[in-house]
């Protein structure tokens, strides 16, 4: 299989962009530079708990996932990140 890259002023591109993920509607909302990986948010409001600075859970939040670009080796796309459909805009 040939190699496969993608540049970070791609993944900025990509934030803001709605994807299913895993069977739910998210939203691309951050690229996390060092590991070469997108931060999802679930849109369809399955919530998670969020602890304060002090590890007090207070608060609700949206459950994010993180995606990583490339597999172990570096020389492919991850199985996740091809997994990713974009949802057409209205």
């Amino acid at each position: 299989m040939s190699q496969l890259s993608v540049s970070l002023d791609n993944l900025q591109e990509m934030i803001g962009l709605q994807v299913r993920y895993n069977g739910v509607f998210c939203q691309i909302v951050e690229v996390i530079e060092e590991d070469f990986a997108l931060v999802l948010a679930d849109m369809e409001f399955h919530l998670g708990i969020q602890a304060d600075q002090h590890g007090e859970a207070h608060r609700k939040v949206p459950k994010t996932y993180t995606v990583s670009i490339y597999n172990q080796d570096k020389k492919e796309f991850s199985p996740s990140f091809l997994m990713l459909e974009p949802m057409e805009e209205a």
